[in-house]
């Protein structure tokens, strides 16, 4: 479920006026997790490291108010809960989009994961059979510790939904291990103080290996 905000009433009107008239509102940062324990954990019980750290970041976004804003026109709503729409690798090298709704319960949200990861790597179809404007955007490059990034954008499409990128995790001579993760968010919505508020819910989330 959703709800309309009345604008006249939000704090962050000037702020939300003035950044959606910019041609590009979205603004990106990248940082470095720490990932030691959440990869421990994984690895001892034989998870699943990518959905682990996917239900960490959408359960993170859900305790973040303005990571679940979305712009229809001009107007603003707030959603009870956002999804995920992430990208799956397929055995032809080529990918295809996802699309898992948010659980609270690891889970259950590992199983429908997996079960949805299946369904893209069987199939052809790039784009999910459902999805919606309450989702976050996810991508990951394994590959590449990244430091910066940028994701493609059609200019001429209202989006105002936050994209995330996850990169390779890499091990320090210490043994602890973090991995690079940009966020990109629309500024007319999200403030640098809000991106913060996510990345330290994420670390924490991921520090927290009990069971749920």
């Amino acid at each position: 479920m959703k709800q309309q905000l009345d604008l006249d009433a939000w704090p962050r009107k000037d702020h939300f006026e003035f950044f959606q008239s910019f041609d590009e509102p979205f603004f990106g940062v990248c940082v470095d997790v720490d990932c030691s324990h959440a990869y421990a954990h994984c690895k001892e019980e034989e998870q699943s490291f990518f959905l682990f750290y996917l239900h960490k970041a959408l359960a993170a976004a859900n305790r973040v108010e303005p990571f679940r804003l979305r712009i229809e026109g001009d107007d603003v709503y707030l959603h009870d809960r956002v999804h995920v729409s992430f990208t799956v690798d397929r055995p032809d090298g080529t990918f295809g989009f996802a699309y898992t709704e948010y659980h609270e319960r690891w889970p259950t949200f590992a199983a429908a994961g997996q079960a949805e990861m299946e369904r893209v790597r069987a199939g052809t179809d790039l784009t999910p059979t459902s999805s919606g404007e309450n989702v976050i955007l996810v991508t990951s490059l394994p590959w590449l510790d990244f430091s910066a990034f940028s994701h493609a954008r059609h200019f001429g499409f209202e989006d105002s939904a936050p994209k995330m990128a996850f990169g390779k995790m890499t091990e320090a001579p210490d043994g602890t291990r973090s991995m690079p993760v940009s966020i990109h968010v629309h500024h007319a919505l999200v403030d640098g103080r809000h991106v913060g508020e996510f990345v330290d819910a994420f670390q924490q989330l991921m520090d927290n290996t009990q069971p749920d």
